[in-house]
């Protein structure tokens, strides 16, 4: 198949690219190269995926409606993975501006070019941040998810309202994946693995909110991109069984699925920072802080619907993938 990966040279779209590459497909990524996080890194991604001759980069802003529409017609996608997103939700409670281009003009778009050339399925990222002020645990995808906590995730709830109008009105097949708190080789500075690996490197404090209590359904990043795949090959069908007297939000009579994809086993912030301590050799500083605005306390993953539809399983332990990630970051920095 020909599959536009959205977002090829951040975190997850630069693994989806390669995991695709490596099953024989044809991959074009997009991505704008923004200076959210270092974008040598970016960079870097994107070197790792250009020698590959069934793989191009075009840089393109995807807010762009122009640029985006040429895109999808010289093209002619089977498939789309649209991971691309303004991630961070600190960030969006700062600089909500950026998350209307990137998260939802963006998205339309994606929707657009999908309807306009036919394309088959359309697997996009939505985040467990969408789970809001929901306190029962494990997050369940029949659950109401009408209380997001940031910017960041109201505009997440709102891809997935866009892709079942779209679905809907179109028949377009739609399927949404719920990452929970995804790291790995090649992951992204800003969040909590990179930034206390580099920072306990350096010798600098870190910054521990909730003072450590947070706990996290920390997911290795092997195990996100096999859901992603299978769940590309898994097209979205209607729910024969879906009623409107008893609406589940994870189905539809449209084509049109919602997933959790994570490690159904959450982590204490407390012991992710004593496991990376093992792996480096080296003790944090730690600076505890009280929870921050937009945080929930904990997030835990029930996969079931997924383990049943495309037989994911989550198979890396943290400290299996932990050890994975000091190693690249150890090769990746020279450290």
């Amino acid at each position: 198949m020909k599959v536009l990966v959205t977002g090829a040279a951040g975190f997850i779209g630069y693994h989806t690219a390669a995991r695709l590459l490596a099953d024989g497909h044809t991959v074009v990524g997009a991505d704008n190269f923004n200076a959210y996080y270092d974008v040598d890194l970016k960079r870097a991604r994107a070197a790792e995926l250009a020698p590959h001759p069934r793989f191009r980069m075009a840089e393109l802003d995807l807010a762009d409606r122009g640029k985006t529409a040429e895109l999808f017609a010289a093209e002619r996608f089977d498939r789309v993975a649209h991971m691309a997103a303004q991630p961070g939700v600190r960030h969006s409670i700062d600089h909500p501006e950026a998350y209307a281009g990137a998260n939802l003009t963006a998205f339309l778009n994606i929707l657009e070019g999908c309807r306009q050339t036919a394309v088959a399925h359309c697997v996009f990222a939505s985040s467990s941040s969408v789970y809001g002020a929901n306190t029962t645990m494990p997050f369940r995808v029949e659950d109401n998810v009408d209380h997001p906590l940031s910017l960041y995730a109201a505009t997440k709830k709102a891809n997935e309202l866009m892709a079942h109008a779209y679905a809907h009105l179109y028949r377009l097949p739609m399927t949404g994946l719920r990452f929970f708190t995804v790291y790995g080789p090649w992951g992204r500075p800003d969040m909590a693995v990179y930034k206390f690996t580099d920072r306990i490197f350096k010798g600098l404090p870190i910054d521990v909110y909730n003072d450590g209590h947070h706990a996290r359904d920390f997911t290795y990043i092997d195990d996100i991109v096999t859901g992603v795949v299978r769940s590309l090959d898994h097209v979205a069908a209607p729910d024969a069984a879906w009623s409107g007297a008893a609406p589940n939000p994870a189905t539809s009579t449209a084509p049109y699925r919602l997933y959790n994809i994570g490690n159904a086993a959450p982590t204490e912030l407390s012991v992710l920072i004593a496991t990376i301590e093992r792996e480096t050799g080296r003790t944090a500083v730690k600076r505890l802080l009280p929870i921050q605005p937009g945080d929930v306390p904990a997030t835990a993953a029930d996969v079931s619907a997924l383990s049943a539809a495309v037989g994911f399983h989550p198979a890396t332990p943290i400290e299996a993938g932990i050890a994975r990630f000091v190693a690249w970051y150890r090769s990746y920095h020279k450290v």
